[in-house]
């Protein structure tokens, strides 16, 4: 386990009687040889005070966007671009529906929004206050939007009252940001690479028409932009669709299965391929060199199966990634279907989702899947944005492949 040694990170200290853990958390990280900034909010000066965070970080308080000690070295843009990670605590109800709605009011609101690093969010509040629908609705939104969470933990609060709500402690802290550094220098070791499929493929009948399926690609391409997210150099191999990829993103457009194929082929050896694509599975023998007339009283157009690219990935003994993940989309006995389809496939993991239903899946923003291993066992991902279910497929697959390595070697 690495050590947090010369790690930078700005603290953000917010309003709530739990500020004063914000001490215990700084005196925790300074011993440990990580170099603190830090930004006090005015709710949070009601509970901490600046020469209490300026003695411990032993660095200057920063409170508000016009300071008069004005330094053009220090402002909400270069303090996000000099942390390698931001905590935010306690996160509290009001704090969190400003950054829902991307807010930038202060110091800390405006750092947080230009912020191109890491966030974790720490919340504490009254167990009330957590599990109100606004607060829930805005903990979406804001793992939607990237944001990391730590708790609220059960437990007795200040108010008196017992529930989920309370902060975590500083050793809880610590103990996560150990592992995410850890984690974060293991994938930049390793330097793992990954292929990951998207979208319908289309195959022609004749110059106009073909056989394709509703798949928007959606799902896929936000597991691609996950992964990429974790450190892991990402290749998108896309069929036709309308979305507008990330300019971050390694990208190759393709429109038939066979394409699709030779493409995957040409990414080998990788670490991780996940097969999200929606590939038609027949294609006609032939395709008619002018367009079919109406008039030509075509009777049956004889088809073939199109190349089974999870299979061949799967079954691929001497350019196998290490982990491969297929996607099943079913109208009926979902579950089940899956599971045979993992055993008949062979791959590591199934990312199973119902696609009869209008309001998730194909051309939809929300998506609601199960993940199933080879054993049989199922992890269920309740509706949500597809955005926010890719980043708990790629966290999943990222574990699984941290642990085999680790076997391997």
């Amino acid at each position: 386990m690495m050590s947090l040694k010369n790690k930078k990170i700005l603290i953000i200290i917010g309003g709530g009687i739990s500020a004063y853990k914000a001490l215990d958390l700084i005196r925790l990280l300074k011993k440990n040889n990580v170099t603190i900034k830090s930004i006090l909010t005015k709710s949070g000066k009601e509970f901490v005070t600046p020469l209490s965070v300026t003695t411990l970080t032993d660095s200057k308080t920063f409170e508000d966007i016009f300071d008069n000690n004005y330094n053009p070295e220090i402002d909400h843009i270069s303090l996000s671009r000099w942390a390698d990670l931001i905590i935010v605590l306690p996160t509290t109800a009001n704090f969190m529906t400003k950054l829902s709605i991307g807010k930038a009011e202060d110091l800390a609101t405006t750092v947080l929004l230009a912020s191109n690093k890491d966030i974790l969010l720490v919340p504490a509040m009254n167990v009330r206050m957590w599990l109100h629908k606004a607060t829930q609705k805005n903990l979406k939104t804001l793992q939607d939007y990237g944001y990391n969470f730590i708790g609220p933990e059960k437990g007795e609060m200040a108010c008196g009252e017992f529930g989920e709500g309370k902060m975590s402690s500083p050793r809880q802290i610590y103990s996560y940001l150990k592992n995410y550094f850890n984690e974060k220098n293991l994938v930049k070791n390793k330097n793992f690479s990954a292929v990951v499929t998207a979208g319908p493929t289309r195959e022609y009948l004749d110059p106009v028409r073909y056989i394709s399926n509703e798949s928007s690609g959606k799902q896929g391409y936000e597991v691609a932009i996950a992964l990429k997210k974790l450190g892991i150099k990402t290749k998108l191999i896309a069929g036709p669709s309308n979305l507008v990829s990330s300019k971050n993103l390694e990208i190759k457009k393709i429109t038939s299965a066979k394409e699709m194929m030779n493409e995957v082929k040409k990414c080998l050896p990788v670490d991780i391929a996940v097969c999200a694509a929606a590939v038609s599975d027949f294609k006609p023998i032939t395709k008619n060199k002018n367009k079919i007339k109406k008039n030509q009283n075509i009777n049956k157009i004889n088809l073939v199966k199109t190349d089974d690219i999870l299979g061949y990935l799967s079954k691929n003994n001497k350019a196998r990634p290490k982990i491969v993940v297929g996607f099943s989309a079913e109208t009926e006995n979902v579950i089940h279907n899956s599971k045979l389809k993992i055993k008949e496939k062979y791959c590591d993991l199934i990312v199973a989702n119902d696609v009869s239903k209008k309001n998730m899946g194909f051309n939809s923003d929300y998506n609601k899947v199960s993940i199933i291993d080879i054993k049989g066992k199922v992890k269920s991902i309740p509706k949500n944005k597809k955005s926010f279910i890719a980043n708990s497929i790629a966290r999943i697959i990222l574990d699984k492949l941290l642990v085999n390595d680790k076997n391997i070697n």
